[in-house]
């Protein structure tokens, strides 16, 4: 399951700083078995955000998670950017993930984080916090295997159906 790691976070993006939400993406990623095949960092930019979407798209990378801009201030563009991009809303992911995060904390109903499907991949935006990732992540990996699987096929009923 080839993945690609967007963190999205304009001071990371200079070079300032640790990326710990992207590595704690990273590995939760492949801790569900998923190959991270990509890890890069953009700036809080719409279109330098939707054009990183893009190109892990047309690279056909059947899984993108991001984290970082998914909040309320006037630079957190993640959703849109990635509105942009998908083709079509896949929008059980990010509701889950709300869902989960109401129970650790009041905050969540801030997220604005959503999920879609670009050509063939799954994208999902995550908070930028290692903590929320430690406590979300869990939740969307036992779907990971049937999405990719369900991204591969041309249409019609799988065999488990």
């Amino acid at each position: 399951m080839q993945t690609a790691i967007l963190t999205i976070s304009t001071t990371l993006a200079r070079g300032e700083g640790d990326d710990l939400s992207g590595a704690e993406l990273a590995r939760l990623a492949a801790a569900a078995g998923c190959e991270v095949v990509a890890r890069d960092r953009v700036t809080d930019d719409r279109s330098a955000i939707a054009s990183m979407l893009r190109g892990y798209a047309s690279e056909r990378l059947p899984l993108v998670f991001t984290t970082g801009g998914t909040g309320l201030t006037p630079d957190d563009c993640t959703p849109e950017a990635t509105r942009d991009v998908i083709d079509r809303e896949a929008p059980g992911f990010a509701e889950a993930l709300r869902a989960e995060s109401l129970k650790h904390t009041p905050f969540a109903m801030a997220s604005r984080g959503v999920s879609g499907i670009a050509g063939r991949t799954l994208i999902v935006n995550l908070p930028g916090s290692p903590k929320a990732i430690a406590q979300l992540f869990p939740v969307l990996a036992p779907a990971l295997a049937h999405v990719v699987a369900q991204l591969g096929r041309d249409g019609g009923r799988g065999a488990r159906h």
